[in-house]
């Protein structure tokens, strides 16, 4: 499988990460209900046909994607830049303190 990353062309799969499903939306951080956090954690979706799957350019230039692919020929469909990090994305901002 071959992925063409929009900064440095089309390049081995090796050469790539496969982070997670970029159809799911993650809870509101304020949410405290176990189960819609179970689910969100643990329930999975084996999708057949065309998937959104967000993947980064380890070794290249170390971009965050979001690769359309098709999960039963493995044919790449689109592949474009994903507005924010997956970093980024999933973590939550610290409070800074006062330093004594």
């Amino acid at each position: 499988m071959r992925i063409n990353c929009p900064h440095c062309g089309l390049r081995d799969v090796v050469e790539f990460t496969y982070a997670c499903d970029a159809n799911r939306q993650r809870p509101n951080l304020d949410v405290t209900d176990v189960s819609e956090w179970n689910a969100f954690v643990f329930d999975r979706i084996n999708t057949r046909g065309e998937h959104k799957e967000f993947w980064q350019h380890n070794h290249g230039c170390r971009a965050h994607l979001i690769v359309v692919r098709n999960t039963v020929s493995h044919e790449i469909l689109s592949v474009e830049l994903a507005k924010q990090p997956l970093a980024l994305a999933t973590k939550t901002p610290r409070k800074r303190t006062a330093a004594k």
